[in-house]
Formats: structure tokens, C-alpha cells, sequence
């Protein structure tokens, strides 16, 4: 992928980012020459008093951060170091005006090392229920959890990954390769916890889709020799029709804050992007929360304010070093007027906007817990191991979320192939089989962020995971049922014991249930070999095998699949006696009820697969990079398949398919009919003109550097990230040897101008997520569902669109999830918008609606779209 040569790209993005670097030497700059370039925006754009649903916010912000002093604005956007405090990450204190720290903690599906908490379903799995109410309840319920342990940002949910390959490690911690499922689901589970009374952070911003090479130093422990972190090298349009559209939809529903990612997009790092926080995020979608690191992916310091991040995490250049590229040297870099001091005003405007904005005053609620230790009493600063207090209060925050998550996970069950087997009814004999069936024997949190694959798969590893405050296993559940059936019941809970298998299973009477898995999750944990990302599609611990040889013994034989996403299904799926297959993805802590609830027909399935079965790991198109390819410099994985991932690259191979995406079967039937279209009055569309106000300015502030200095009274703890500094001597108190530059020399032009900027074409002006004409109505269509079967049932009828020219075949637009009972008819209402139906144009830099013929579709699946209609 050539992008420097691209025109557009180079008619809009101008010069190199290699210039945002501003401690890059010019070998470096030279080397990249060759490379994707991601050119400089500037300045950063500050907030928007008028902004849609952040007035009032902003008012509140602006009358606390106008009694702030330099030093407090420091300390609120600069993490206290790792350790430092009782949350994963934690900005300093402002006493004097009564804020306590602000904790930042994990993660996407709970509240990550506590205790006294509900570990939910994935969001993958979330995503399968295609249900806005399940996603938003999911949200709302862990927004509620997160604020009762005195949680200020939740982080969370995530659409970085998306998913372009199927084997990416952290798949499962977001929605799906599509960007309007993706998009719904950002958009109302970011309503849910800001509801519920947290900040919600979207992330991880922006192409960040696979776990190797994401960071130097975990690849140099995996034995890769390479001096920068993976490049993500993506042109415009697709960035804009793919990745970026589901952020928007964050933006769209008011999120508080976005984390910048670890790799590079077009070798410009994630946290000093100038590209993607300035222009895309701030200035295009008028994002008006803050920009937070992903923790230690923060590179540089005053390049890194200047090109939009916030907020510093966990503050530390590494961890537990005491070392910050913002603390003493952000203050530093105000007082010499490197970093402009409404770039900080702007920074503290940001943070303070979003705490008001979910319904805090700052009066915040205590934080009742540590991640560092379940003891109940220990050191509130535990990297220096000092403060001993009580630090965990044991708080119960679970309500009655079980039976949320029991039918979350239940609804996003997705019965994949059923010959008429299930629901079952009072089996003779159930014999379960696999050790995914079964516990844990260290218990469900015997592996630390579930590093391992022991026992039934509920959740992935790394720190998107929660603590289970129990696990119902599949074996337990499905032989409490049993017993109350009369049935017969036996379960083996290990893939290795054939002999005693086949002895079981081929029983008369027979129907025998065989649990499997494959897991995944974040690069900091090898599991067998599989560095974050899966090595492979294949069933884990021989569980192909299993699947192969219990079938040719019980010609009635159910798989259940809990996995991070896809598996090759290939050499057993069409077998007679595989009677039915049911992917339940990772169900927390629920699983064993919500599978037996499907398997037994409580819950009639209408979970739709939100990806693609392939027939072959080649068929995805785009993988995993492995191996370095750019010398020890920096991987550069290029996204040529620009928009065509999963089921929009197997529409355009016409590759053939084992399950589609959208793909899922039910206890009874549905017949879809009647088509209709009616068109909007919609306005023509009218790009945004102007400009913003100019930077706003929040009153003088000494530059005496004395006044910066650490009190003579104030406690010292080690490895605390503190604003003040150390001496009078700038140059010594910075330990920079190039300490001294001036702004002009040592950033990019127009980095700190503050005067009026103009509004790009497709900003909204004062409403987030874009031109507010771009979420006009300009179609509704409508069909009838009916009810063919003898028992209830939910259907979830799918809106496609084609777009006609070099578009996918069709793309997902919208959906719904409907109860209908035997018989009865009910229609489904579809939208399409302006951004629906419109492209982006590169060279004019604004969606547009092509000239090209258009079809609405409406059926089960993206390859079961029985009814069709031209759009007038």
C-alpha cells in the first residue's frame, strides 16, 4: 500500500508524521521515507461550550477548572505512577478544591481484581443477542457495579480490535467485524454506563487489531528483536468506513473518554497522533471527553499534549519508575511555553467535563477496594508500600445482575445447525463430555486474568477480564437437570480418556453433549504458545478430535462451542451424527444455566453469529502478522483489503461458507414478506462552514519557578508522579539535554497557535459524531415477520443495503430483535441514514451518496436476504 503516493490522502493530511516525532532523528525520518505516513494536524482542538449534551457539563468544568492552579491542572491530567494508588490507574488529588484522585480501572465485561462483582458475558457474545435493549442493560449494570466500588472511568467497551482477523487475541472484548453492529453496541452500552454513573472509555483508538508486536518490550521477551511497535498502515476511506465509524457512534452518545492504542497508524504513534486525536477524533467527529494512554503508550511529552492526548496512564514512562514524561516536565513545558497553557486548560476542561457529564458533583463516592490485594488492610500506596489502612470494604455490588447475565448469555447463543435434536425433552440419558464442561480445579479464578484454558471457557485473559464470583459450569447445570428430568447422567471432564469415552457414549439411549473451546486474549500472557493471538482456528486440547470420535461412536451427538470467536468446522460440522452445534462464546458467570436454558428450550435461540465460519483460515483474507517484516524497525502490517473483512471479503471471493455472518437457527419458523420502501424528507445535505472560537484562556499564572517548587512540608512517597519540581534549575530539573528549544524548533507548525480554526465539511458544529445531516432518515423499510411454528419465538430480521460501484455486495445497516408468538404477524421497521448510504470522498473530504444504483435487502442472515427493493 503505497499511501504517501496517494493523492487524496496527501491533498488533505499534507506533510510527514515522522515531523510529529519530535524526538525522531533524521535516520529515522529517512528510513520512513518509504513508509505510510501519517502527516500532522494542529493544533488540537479545544472543547465546544455548545456542544450538544455537554453544556451544562462544560459550564460546571469551566467554573472548577478556573480555580485550578497550573500545578492541580498537572496533576489532574498525570497518572500517579503504577502501584501508586488503589485502581489500575489514578490522576492525582486537588485537595484543596475537594476532588479526590479520579480512578481509572478495568474492564470491558466487570470490574477487573476485585471482589463482590458479576463477571458478563463478553461483548462479542453481547453482540450475538443483536438486541440494543441487552447491550444497553449490559452497560447500564456494570456502570452501576463500577460506581458502587467508587470507580470514576470504567474501561470500556471496546471497538479496537474490531475484528479484521479472526485469530486477534482481543477480539472477544468487543462486538464484531462489522461496523454497525460494532457501532450499536459502543453506542448503547456507552449510554448504559454513563447511566449507571461512570465515565465510559472507548477503545482501544484507532486499527489496533492484533496483539503481536504491539509493544517493544513484550515482543523482545517473545524473543523478536524490533525497535518500535507495529505500524497499522490504513488509507483514508477505509478508516473512515470501517474503524472509525463505530467511534463515532461512541462520540454520538456522549462518551466521556477514548484510549489511545499502543501500535502506529501509518508510523505515527497512537497517543501522538496528531491525525487521528486531532483532526479525526476531536476536530471531524467534535469528540469533546479526554484522551487517556493506554498504559505506558505514551511515547514523548510535549509532542504527545500537542497532538491531543489528555491524560497520562498510568503516568510512569515505565512502570514503578518514579520517571513521567508529563508531572514535573509537563509543568515545565507550560512555564516555558513549549505546551501552550490553554492545551492544559483544555486538558482539565476535558477531564472535569466528563465527571460532571455522567451526574457527579466532586463529591465523589470513596474507593472501597485494591487491585493490588484482597487483604483488607494494607498500604493505600503500594508500590512504596506505605499509608497502611483499610484499603478493601468487601462492598457487594452485584444486585440482581445474575439473571441479566444468564440471559444475556442465553440470548446470544447461537444454534448453528440443528437436524431436530434439541430442545431436548426428558432425555433417556444425557453423557457430557470435555473438559470444557467442567471446573476449573484451582477454581474459576485460579489463573491469574485467566491465563490459562483449564476447565469451561466463561471469559478470555488479560485485563479485559473480571473476577467470577462463581462460575455455574456446564456439567453442574445440565446435571441439576437431569435430576430433576429422571434422567440418567454421566459426565467425563477431560478430552484425553477415549476408551472410557467410547464406552460411555455408545450406550443405547444416548445423547451425548461434547463441550470445546479456544481461547485467546492480551499479549502480556502466552497460553501454549499462543502469544495473545490464536496460532491457529482449531478447537484447543485435541477438541477436533473429541468432536470426530465421539460422533462415530453416538449417532446423537451436540457440540457446544465456547470460543473467542471463529473455529474451523470443516471435517465434522456436516456429519449425520453431529445432531447440532451451538456456538455460546464466553458467557461469564452464568454459563451453565444459560446453555442449559437453550439446550432445554426455556429460551428459544435467536442468536445471530456475529462472524463468519470459514471453511479456512485463508478464506479470512486478512491474518495475523507473526513475524517481523521491516528489519528490527517497526512491523508494518499494511490493510490492503481495505474495507473487505470477514463477510464483505468472502461476498466479494464468492467464497463459499460453513455459517454465514448474521447466521442462526430457532425452535420454530419464520416467513418473511411484503417489502416496502418510503422515503424521508430529508434536506439536502449541507456541508459544515466556519470556524471554532478561539482558544479560550483561563487567566496568568506565575513563571517563577520557585513557586513550582516541592514543599519543604510535604510527605514524599516513592514513586509517586508529582507536578512539582525538584530545582530551580530548569534545564537540570527536566533531565532533557535538549532542554532549552524553543516551541518553533521543537514541534510541528501551527502546534500551539490558539486562534479561530476552520470546521471541517463533515463536523457537526455543535453536535458529536459529525454533520448531524449525516444520522437523517432518508428510507424507512418495512417488512412482515410471521410465525409459522407452533411455539413462541424471537426473530431478528436484518437490514442490508448495496451501494453499487466498488462497494461490498451488501453491508449490515440495521436490525431488530422481535418476539412473535405461533401464527401471529409483525412488522420490522428499518433505517437508513445519510451515512448509510453515503461513501468517503478523500479528495473532497466528506461523505457522499455515489450515483450508483441502491437495494435494500431484509432477511436472516447476510446470505439469506429473501426480499429486496430499489431505493427511489
Amino acid at each position: 500500500m503505497q499511501l504517501k503516493s496517494t493523492a487524496q490522502w496527501l491533498l488533505v493530511f499534507g506533510e510527514t508524521a515522522a515531523r510529529s516525532n519530535a524526538n525522531a532523528n533524521d535516520a529515522q525520518q529517512l528510513s520512513k521515507r518509504d513508509l505510510a505516513e501519517s502527516p500532522p494536524f494542529y493544533p488540537s482542538p479545544w472543547m465546544n461550550p455548545d456542544a450538544e449534551g455537554w453544556e451544562e457539563a462544560y459550564a460546571k468544568a469551566r467554573e472548577f477548572v478556573s480555580q485550578m492552579t497550573l500545578l492541580e491542572k498537572v496533576n489532574l491530567t498525570t497518572g500517579v505512577g503504577w502501584q501508586g494508588e488503589q485502581c489500575v490507574g489514578q490522576v492525582g488529588a486537588i485537595p484543596r478544591l475537594g476532588l479526590r484522585s479520579l480512578c481509572m480501572h478495568d474492564a470491558p465485561l466487570g470490574i477487573r481484581g476485585a471482589d463482590y462483582n458479576s463477571a458478563f458475558p463478553s461483548g462479542q457474545t453481547t453482540a450475538a443477542t443483536f438486541d440494543r435493549g441487552l447491550m444497553y442493560r449490559r452497560g447500564y449494570a456494570m456502570g452501576k457495579e463500577a460506581r458502587g466500588k467508587g470507580i470514576d472511568v470504567l474501561l470500556g467497551p471496546v471497538a479496537g480490535p474490531i475484528g479484521r482477523m479472526p485469530a486477534g487475541g482481543r477480539n472477544w472484548e468487543g462486538f464484531a467485524p462489522d461496523p454497525v453492529l460494532t457501532g450499536i453496541g459502543m453506542g448503547e452500552t456507552v449510554r448504559g454506563m454513563q447511566d449507571g454513573g461512570v465515565i465510559a472509555c472507548a477503545k482501544h483508538y484507532i486499527a489496533n487489531e492484533q496483539e503481536h508486536f504491539r509493544q517493544v518490550g513484550e515482543a523482545e521477551g517473545y524473543g523478536f528483536d524490533i525497535a518500535e511497535t507495529l505500524s497499522s498502515n490504513i488509507d483514508d476511506r477505509t478508516m473512515h468506513e470501517l474503524y472509525l465509524w463505530p467511534f463515532a457512534d461512541a462520540v454520538r452518545a456522549g462518551v466521556g473518554s477514548v484510549m489511545c492504542s499502543y501500535q502506529q497508524i501509518n508510523n505515527s504513534y497512537g497517543c501522538q497522533n496528531s491525525m487521528t486525536l486531532n483532526h479525526l477524533l476531536k476536530n471531524e467527529l467534535g469528540f469533546q471527553g479526554f484522551v487517556m494512554s493506554d498504559w505506558q503508550a505514551q511515547h514523548t511529552g510535549a509532542a504527545s499534549a500537542v497532538a491531543g492526548l489528555d491524560m497520562s496512564m498510568p503516568g510512569d514512562t515505565v512502570f514503578n519508575s518514579g520517571r513521567s514524561y508529563w508531572g514535573a516536565n509537563l509543568t515545565l513545558a507550560v512555564l516555558n511555553g513549549t505546551v501552550p497553557a490553554y492545551r492544559l486548560d483544555d486538558m482539565a476542561m476535558r477531564i472535569m467535563a466528563a465527571v460532571f457529564k455522567v451526574g457527579k458533583t466532586i463529591d465523589l463516592d470513596p474507593i472501597n477496594f485494591s487491585f493490588w490485594t484482597r487483604d483488607t488492610y494494607g498500604p493505600i500506596h503500594w508500590a512504596a508500600q506505605e499509608g497502611y489502612q483499610q484499603i478493601n470494604y468487601q462492598v457487594d455490588v452485584r444486585g440482581d445482575h445474575g439473571n441479566l447475565i444468564r440471559e444475556i448469555a442465553a440470548k446470544g447463543t447461537v444454534l448453528l445447525k440443528n437436524t431436530g435434536s434439541l430442545p431436548l425433552q426428558k432425555p433417556k440419558f444425557v453423557a457430557v463430555i470435555g473438559e470444557d464442561a467442567g471446573p476449573n480445579p484451582n477454581g474459576p479464578n485460579g489463573c491469574a486474568d485467566r491465563g490459562c484454558d483449564d476447565g469451561t471457557l466463561a471469559m478470555g485473559w488479560g485485563s479485559g477480564t473480571a473476577e467470577f464470583p462463581y462460575l455455574v459450569t456446564p456439567d453442574a447445570a445440565l446435571q441439576a437437570q437431569a435430576l430433576q428430568d429422571g434422567s440418567r447422567y454421566e459426565s467425563i471432564l477431560t478430552n484425553y480418556a477415549p476408551e472410557k469415552t467410547k464406552a460411555l457414549v455408545s450406550q443405547p439411549n444416548v445423547t451425548a453433549i461434547v463441550f470445546v473451546n479456544a481461547d485467546s486474549g492480551e499479549g502480556y500472557i502466552n497460553v501454549d504458545g499462543n502469544m495473545g493471538d490464536r496460532k491457529n482456528l482449531t478447537l484447543w486440547k485435541n477438541g477436533d478430535d473429541l468432536v470426530k470420535n465421539v460422533s462415530s461412536w453416538c449417532s446423537n451427538t451436540i457440540v457446544v462451542i465456547h470460543s473467542t470467536g471463529p473455529v474451523l468446522l470443516t471435517e465434522w460440522y456436516d456429519s449425520p451424527n453431529v445432531t447440532a452445534i451451538l456456538w455460546a462464546g464466553l458467557p461469564g458467570q452464568e454459563s451453565g444455566n444459560s446453555i442449559a436454558d437453550v439446550l432445554y428450550g426455556r429460551v428459544n435461540p435467536a442468536g445471530r453469529s456475529p462472524f463468519t465460519w470459514g471453511r479456512t483460515r485463508e478464506d479470512y483474507g486478512a491474518d495475523v502478522l507473526y513475524e517481523p517484516n521491516n528489519g528490527n524497525g517497526a512491523p508494518q502490517q499494511d490493510f490492503n483489503e481495505g474495507v473487505f473483512i470477514d463477510y464483505r471479503y468472502f461476498d466479494k471471493e464468492d467464497t463459499p461458507v460453513i455459517y454465514e455472518f448474521g447466521h442462526g437457527l430457532s425452535y420454530t419458523t419464520f416467513e418473511y414478506s411484503n417489502i416496502r420502501v418510503e422515503k424521508s424528507n430529508a434536506g439536502e445535505y449541507k456541508p459544515t462552514t466556519g470556524t471554532t472560537e478561539p482558544a479560550p484562556t483561563f487567566g496568568n499564572y506565575s513563571t517563577n519557578l520557585e513557586d513550582y517548587l516541592f514543599p519543604d512540608e510535604f510527605h514524599y512517597v516513592y514513586e509517586y508522579i508529582y507536578p512539582y519540581l525538584n530545582t530551580t534549575d530548569a534545564k537540570e530539573a527536566s533531565g532533557d539535554a535538549n532542554y532549552g528549544q524553543t516551541a518553533e524548533v521543537f514541534l510541528p507548525p501551527h502546534a500551539t497557535d490558539d486562534s479561530p480554526q476552520p470546521l471541517p465539511r463533515a463536523a457537526g458544529k455543535n453536535s458529536p459524531g459529525g454533520n448531524r445531516q449525516l444520522y437523517d432518515v432518508m428510507y424507512t423499510i418495512t417488512a412482515d415477520i410471521t410465525n409459522t411454528g407452533s411455539i413462541v419465538g424471537e426473530e431478528v430480521p436484518q437490514l442490508y443495503v448495496s451501494l453499487g460501484g466498488d462497494n461490498p455486495k451488501v453491508q449490515l445497516r440495521d436490525f431488530d430483535r422481535i418476539r412473535i408468538d405461533p401464527g401471529q404477524t409483525v412488522q420490522f421497521r428499518g433505517q437508513l441514514t445519510r451515512r448509510d448510504l453515503s461513501n468517503w470522498d478523500p479528495v473532497v473530504q466528506d461523505w457522499v451518496i455515489n450515483g450508483e444504483e441502491k437495494t435494500a435487502f431484509v432477511g436472516r442472515s447476510s446470505r439469506k436476504l429473501e426480499l429486496s427493493v430499489a431505493l427511489p
